[in-house]
């Protein structure tokens, strides 16, 4: 049975959380008793919506990760609300599908913007959190990555890459800045509103996953769920992908 006071008293800072998976783990974090940050780099008025739903105290704080000044500013603005940070849930992203055998649609400009999202905006807000981190009784830290950083597939060829390095951050991490445990989320093909129409894309999975649908905004906030729960989880990456990587 699950406690709805599970995670009261907690804060949580969940970025890119207007939308998807980010969005889904807010609201199961919330309704679970934690204090939730919402984040977006752009989408204000949802950003602003989801905090007026949430049934815990809530703030809404535009950033965009890639710009290293907003992501501390955004911490700043966490300690400043709450005076603590007990979860980072790091889901910010940034990706466009690009064929891996179309060198020159990867362009320059794509393969920077992929990693300046995904791997330095990460990076940064990840380092300078853990000190704020360690003062909790629980801290930890999900990062939403991908079963492209586990197997030579994926959005583009930059996209893979990309979430290769965070599930190895994950790995580094959770070695050295112990107790706070830090875990990674590595889902599969996600039918939110990124992926709408990607509509080729979730067909061949469906065709060909053992569970055989994309995986669902839900799927994978039960998964950060289930790393925030088990205290004794650290430094491993949770593939949430129907069974679809063991046919790859």
């Amino acid at each position: 049975m699950t406690n709805s006071n599970e995670f009261e008293g907690k804060v949580a800072l969940v970025t890119g959380s207007t939308s998807g998976i980010g969005e889904q783990t807010a609201r199961r974090l919330a309704a679970l008793g934690c204090n939730v940050v919402v984040n977006s780099s752009s989408s204000v008025e949802a950003g602003q919506k989801l905090c007026a739903q949430l049934p815990t105290d809530s703030i809404y704080v535009q950033a965009d990760i890639s710009d290293q000044e907003q992501g501390q500013a955004m911490l700043d603005a966490t300690m400043a609300e709450f005076g603590q940070l007990d979860f980072l849930i790091n889901n910010a992203g940034w990706t466009t599908r690009v064929a891996h055998g179309d060198l020159d649609g990867l362009t320059d400009e794509v393969f920077l913007k992929t990693f300046e999202v995904n791997v330095f905006g990460t990076w940064w807000l990840t380092k300078s959190a853990i000190p704020l981190l360690a003062k909790s009784d629980n801290p930890n830290v999900v990062t939403i990555t991908s079963i492209a950083g586990v197997r030579p597939v994926g959005s583009s060829m930059a996209y893979s890459m990309a979430k290769a390095t965070l599930n190895q951050m994950t790995f580094l991490l959770a070695k050295s800045y112990g107790p706070t445990r830090f875990n990674a989320v590595a889902p599969g093909l996600v039918a939110t509103p990124w992926t709408q129409d990607w509509d080729d894309q979730h067909a061949a999975v469906g065709a060909m996953a053992p569970v055989p649908r994309s995986a669902t905004a839900d799927d994978c906030a039960e998964a950060v769920l289930a790393c925030l729960r088990n205290g004794y989880l650290s430094g491993q990456v949770i593939v949430v992908d129907g069974g679809l990587t063991q046919l790859m």
